[in-house]
C-alpha cells in the first residue's frame, strides 16, 4: 500500500492496523479502525487506502455505514485488490456490491462450520476416534469425581456441600445424581 501511495503521490499520514482482529468485529472491538474514523472526523486525511474490502468489514450494513461516514466527511476510499476509488460514482456502486459479497462469504463460512459440527456430532464416538478426531463438547467427568459425588450425597451432604467438596457446580452434582437414579 505504501508503494501505491508513493506512485499516486499520496502522503501516508498514518497506518491503522488491527492485527489479529477479524473484520467481522464491530468498531468497538477494533481500536485502530475506531481511531481511523476519529481521525477522519478530525480531517487528518482525505483518502483511506486499504488492501481489500474485507480488511474494512464483512457486514454490508457496517460497510455502507463506513462509506457513508467517509462520504459525509469528504474522505474517499481506495481499495487496491478491487481497483476501487470511491471518488467516482461507479466506484461507490462497486464498493456496495463488494460489501454484499464479503457478507455472503462470511455467511458461507459460518454455514460450513455449522454443517461440519453437525456431521461430526452425528458420527458415533468410535468412528470419530478412528478418524483421529476428539470428542465434541465438554470432556466427560472423571470417574473418581463421579464416585466422590455419589459418596458425599450418600453420607448426607447437601447438593451445595457436595459440589464444593468435589470442586464442581451444583448442576453437575444434580446431573450425576439423575444419571445414577
Amino acid at each position: 500500500m505504501e508503494a501505491v501511495a508513493a506512485r499516486s503521490g499520496w502522503e501516508v499520514v498514518e497506518v491503522y492496523e488491527d492485527a489479529g482482529i477479524s473484520g467481522a468485529k464491530g468498531r468497538d472491538k477494533r481500536p485502530a479502525f475506531d481511531r481511523l474514523l476519529k481521525d477522519a472526523t478530525r480531517r487528518k486525511f482525505d483518502m483511506v487506502a486499504a488492501w481489500s474490502v474485507d480488511r474494512l468489514g464483512r457486514s454490508m450494513p457496517d460497510l455502507v455505514g463506513f462509506l457513508g461516514e467517509l462520504k459525509a466527511l469528504g474522505v474517499d476510499l481506495y481499495l487496491q485488490q478491487q481497483a476501487l476509488d470511491t471518488s467516482t460514482p461507479s466506484g461507490r456502486a462497486f464498493f456496495q456490491m463488494l460489501g454484499i459479497f464479503a457478507e455472503f462469504e462470511r455467511s458461507m463460512i459460518q454455514e460450513r462450520v455449522k454443517a461440519g459440527l453437525a456431521r461430526a456430532k452425528s458420527e458415533a464416538p468410535e468412528v470419530r476416534a478412528a478418524k483421529g478426531k476428539k470428542a465434541i463438547g465438554r470432556p466427560s467427568l472423571p470417574e473418581g469425581t463421579r464416585k466422590a459425588i455419589l459418596e458425599a450425597r450418600a453420607a448426607g451432604k447437601s447438593i451445595r456441600e457436595t459440589a464444593k467438596a468435589a470442586a464442581v457446580s451444583t448442576a453437575t452434582v444434580q446431573k450425576v445424581l439423575k444419571e445414577a437414579a
